[in-house]
């Protein structure tokens, strides 16, 4: 029987956890994040990240959900996987990497880590499904926002079913006198997450657009009860957080 050996970090970075390890060969791992994520018979975590080199930039990242399939973008997970980065030498305080939404620029503050995710676009802003009207933001990945809805009300069956038919995360925003109040359904997880890095930038985003918010640094508070803060500096989202390394292990399989 093969068998295989990881180095692996473990990473809270909002309520959404990680596992992390660094490789030199670019592979499918699909099956493997499954494994690893797996809360019962695995390690448990919401994602799975690969750090591989890169000739342009750090590095590049394969992100992995825990059901196995690729994501192109993870606010949370680009703060946790720069922490991890510059943990072990892979690179410098600030850098530069490769997801499948492009590159991501991030910058490690101690425990804070900020990074800059791709471009913000507005796919459509008149939709109304289910008596409220949403945005659909891509902010790496595809986001349904609305602050119609009453954000301490979930129907988890409504957000499964927008969910699939339009094939994006959805989330209830609700704006407050300092904040911004978020919860995410994800695609992948398909349930609620204690917070989604993209989500929040899709929710703020909205919100700094219609004029929600006038600030343009913005605290935004996940269902985990962290402080994020988000700002737009003209072209993209900055958003920045603490990360944890909760633990460091070796795995064989």
């Amino acid at each position: 029987m093969t068998t295989a050996t990881y180095q692996i970090a473990k990473y809270n970075a909002s309520g959404n956890d990680f596992i992390i390890f660094h490789d030199f060969i670019h592979q499918d791992r699909s099956a493997l994040a499954k494994t690893l994520c797996d809360r019962h018979s695995g390690i448990g975590a919401d994602g799975l990240i690969v750090c591989v080199p890169h000739d342009e930039y750090d590095f590049q990242w394969q992100f992995y959900n825990d059901d196995g399939s690729s994501a192109e973008m993870c606010g949370n997970g680009s703060r946790a996987c720069a922490h991890y980065a510059l943990s072990h030498n892979l690179a410098q305080e600030t850098m530069t990497f490769l997801t499948l939404a492009g590159p991501i620029k991030a910058t490690v503050k101690g425990q804070s880590v900020q990074s800059e995710l791709t471009p913000p676009i507005i796919k459509d802003d008149a939709i109304h499904e289910f008596g409220f009207s949403w945005w659909l933001i891509d902010t790496g990945v595809p986001h349904l926002v609305t602050f119609d809805a009453d954000i301490t009300s979930f129907d988890l069956e409504m957000l499964s079913s927008l969910r699939h038919k339009y094939n994006a995360n959805v989330n209830f925003a609700k704006v407050h006198d300092d904040h911004i109040q978020v919860r995410t359904y994800e695609r992948g997880v398909e349930n609620e997450t204690l917070a989604c890095g993209t989500g929040m930038a899709a929710c703020y985003y909205k919100a700094f657009k219609e004029g929600k918010v006038t600030d343009q640094e913005t605290k935004v508070i996940p269902t985990g009860g962290e402080t994020l803060i988000l700002a737009f500096n003209g072209s993209t989202i900055t958003f920045e957080g603490k990360v944890t390394n909760t633990f460091n292990t070796t795995w064989t399989l």
